[in-house]
């Protein structure tokens, strides 16, 4: 669970580089909820792994809260949230 929410955030953040460039600001509406689920599967894997091993579920849901603030602050500047 911990790599699949890491790799599910780093498709995240760069579809969010993609989001960032002017006139592509709609992918944004996906993004979040994308991200969403993303972090999502970290908090499951952060519940079923031993304290040892949720290194990869830590990062996962960090990086995918990342991507949903950005996101959110995007929408907002955008004036895409209305």
């Amino acid at each position: 669970m911990g790599l699949i929410s890491l790799l599910w955030g780093i498709v995240a953040l760069l579809w969010m580089i993609l989001a960032l460039i002017p006139l592509l600001g709609w992918g944004n509406w996906f993004l979040i909820p994308f991200a969403a689920v993303g972090a999502l599967i970290a908090a499951i894997g952060l519940l079923f792994t031993r304290s040892e091993k949720n290194g990869r579920a830590k990062a996962g849901l960090l990086l995918n809260a990342i991507v949903i603030v950005v996101g959110v602050v995007r929408l907002g500047i955008g004036g895409g949230v209305i």
